[in-house]
């Protein structure tokens, strides 16, 4: 396997690391902030939904246009804004495997030299398309120690 595959790949399996996560967790569990200051793991979970479109529209307009601009977000706003402790946790698995789903099946269309393909982003720059895509392999093992502290803290309050 290449080293674009096993990119590929790694993309199309995050979603399973992030069902294992909240795997056997209740709705109380989910909307509880037992670390101070600190999202819940519903919050956890819809920012990683909100996100994973963002991050393959970047990517899919890197693949069809010249040096296309790609918008930043702030995840902030999102948060405040898009009622995080009132939506579903199976919606929003779904939605980010689906993305990741549609975008491999895109993604592997494709040859390695399309990764050294260039997207400016409004606040970072010059992206490669590897670099995003390395970027949203990261995105959801960056948020899992956040959802193991939260449930470590969640069986210590027990």
């Amino acid at each position: 396997m290449s080293a674009f595959e096993r990119l590929i790949e790694t993309y199309a399996d995050g979603p399973k690391l992030l069902r294992e996560a909240v795997r056997g967790m209740t709705q109380e569990q989910l909307l509880a902030r037992p670390v101070a200051g600190k999202m819940s793991t519903l919050e956890v979970v819809c920012h990683i939904a909100d996100f994973e479109p963002i991050l393959a529209d970047r990517i899919k307009r890197v693949l069809t246009h010249d040096r296309p601009t790609l918008g930043g977000a702030d995840e902030n706003l999102f948060t405040a804004g898009l009622a995080y402790q009132q939506r579903d946790s199976e919606e929003e698995l779904k939605l980010i495997e689906l993305t990741r789903s549609q975008l491999a099946r895109i993604l592997r269309t494709k040859t390695p030299d399309t990764l050294t393909r260039v997207g400016v982003h409004s606040e970072r720059g010059e992206l490669t398309l590897e670099r995003i895509l390395t970027m949203a392999c990261n995105h959801i093992p960056h948020h899992l120690p956040f959802i193991a502290e939260k449930k470590k803290a969640l069986s210590a309050a027990r």
